[in-house]
C-alpha cells in the first residue's frame, strides 16, 4: 500500500472541476462569489415571503404596525439584493473594460 490518502478533489469533484484545477485562489474566489449570489437569492425569497405574510396578517388583524414591518422587510430585501446584483455587474463591467479576469468564467 503506497498511498494512505486519496485526492478528494479528483475523486469527488472530477478532473477539471474549478476547485481541482491549478488556477488556485482565483477559482476559489469565483466559486465563493457564485455561491454568495445564490445564497443572496435564497435569502431574498425567504424575506419576501416573510414580509408578504406579515403584511397580509397585519392587514387581516387590523394591525398597521405589523403590516408596516412586513412592507419594510420586503423593501429592505429587494434593496439588499439590488446592491449585491449591481456589485456583481460592476465587477463584470470592470473585467470587460480592463480585460482582466476577476471572477472567472
Amino acid at each position: 500500500m503506497e498511498k494512505v490518502a486519496v485526492n478528494i478533489g479528483d475523486q469527488f469533484l472530477g478532473p477539471g472541476h474549478p476547485l481541482t484545477s491549478t488556477e488556485g485562489i482565483g477559482a476559489l474566489v469565483s466559486n465563493i462569489v457564485q455561491l454568495g449570489l445564490t445564497i443572496a437569492g435564497i435569502i431574498l425569497l425567504f424575506l419576501l415571503v416573510g414580509g408578504g405574510l406579515a403584511m397580509v396578517i397585519g392587514a387581516g388583524n387590523d394591525n398597521p404596525e405589523q403590516a408596516a414591518k412586513g412592507r419594510q422587510a420586503a423593501t429592505s430585501a429587494v434593496i439588499g439584493f439590488l446592491v449585491v446584483f449591481a456589485a456583481y455587474w460592476i465587477v463584470r463591467l470592470i473585467e470587460l473594460i480592463t480585460g482582466i479576469t476577476i471572477l472567472g468564467g
